[in-house]
């Protein structure tokens, strides 16, 4: 039986940190034995907000260098930055003159953005949706793996296919979201009722793939717990929760060993176990991604030929498209 293909991205913004890790990368380097494999830096996502054009080349990279490090291997997965496959904003184009305006002012996280940015959002942040379209269709994704927060915009993509096959003919598989059952939303430390953020303005709230051990003690030490004194997995006990619930998706023990483990000890305690464990767990990924940074060229070699496979797979389905529509 053919392998399905899977398609997902990750942005060059800010910095990864372990709730990326925890809730997406580790399950790409898991799945990429089972499927075909496309895994992409979207840069051209990332610039639908200001960017400082240095900080985004260097961002590029070290996300790149971070999927590989993590266990993302050539043979297996495809990883390449988008900007590098021009087909990707050729078929956002064509796409847009098929997606009703309606379908994308329905997009919750458009309204969440650009209610903080009032005036400064773009044309681009509103149509982000067709480029993510784009994306997975160029490709013959069967499943995307995305976040809760990214299942409306699989869904659109399922709309954005079956509206342009219904008009010009079979040309795009419907992909499905593939949403991880654990692990899919980890929460910040300072505010653990909202997600992990790869934003450098909230740098107490994250942990950073690249952090120093120091550095993820001390924002260990002051995450946000409560007043109470069991340690226990309570949705209702958001910030105790989330360090429980980091703990486990590390260790991979169960819920009642764990709570068990902690019976009768602090939140010190708690925390000071959380912090050498993330940091034993991060270990073999800084040293590995260091390894491919004091590699001359190397990481660019990587990206290089991951980009050639990729840009076939699209151009192929880019002259399909362009002969659907007629303008071949």
């Amino acid at each position: 039986m053919e392998k399905k293909t899977i398609f997902s991205g990750i942005q060059a913004s800010g910095s990864l940190h372990l709730g990326n890790f925890l809730g997406a990368i580790k399950n790409w380097v898991a799945m990429q034995y089972e499927y075909n494999n496309y895994f992409c830096v979207v840069d051209l996502h990332t610039i639908t907000v200001p960017q400082d054009p240095a900080t985004l080349r260097e961002k590029v990279r070290e996300v790149a260098g971070l999927l590989f490090a993590a266990g993302l291997v050539e043979e297996n997965s495809v990883v390449f930055i988008q900007s590098h496959v021009k087909a990707h904003a050729e078929l956002a184009w064509l796409l847009n003159c098929i997606t009703p305006m309606g379908w994308l002012q329905r997009m919750t996280q458009f309204k969440d953005k650009s209610t903080r940015q009032k005036e400064e959002v773009s044309v681009g942040l509103f149509d982000y949706p067709v480029l993510q379209a784009s994306d997975i269709l160029l490709y013959n994704t069967h499943m995307v793996p995305v976040g809760e927060d990214q299942k409306q915009h699989v869904e659109l993509c399922r709309d954005i296919a079956q509206r342009f096959n219904y008009q010009y003919g079979e040309t795009f598989v419907l992909p499905d979201p593939f949403i991880p059952i654990v692990g899919g939303r980890v929460m910040g430390l300072a505010y653990p009722e909202k997600k992990m953020s790869k934003s450098e303005e909230k740098k107490e709230d994250s942990i950073f793939l690249l952090d120093s051990p120091d550095q993820i003690r001390k924002k260990l030490k002051k995450a946000t717990t409560d007043s109470l004194r069991d340690i226990r997995f309570d949705e209702n006990r958001p910030g105790v929760n989330n360090l429980l619930t980091i703990y486990q998706l590390l260790t991979k023990k169960d819920r009642e060993e764990i709570e068990d483990y902690f019976s009768g000890k602090n939140y010190k305690e708690l925390k000071e176990e959380l912090a050498e464990t993330v940091i034993e767990s991060l270990r073999p990924l800084q040293e590995r991604y260091r390894e491919l940074a004091g590699e001359k060229g190397y990481l660019d070699e990587m990206l290089n030929r991951g980009a050639e496979i990729a840009g076939e797979q699209a151009e192929r389905k880019i002259r399909q498209v362009y002969e659907r529509i007629g303008l071949r």
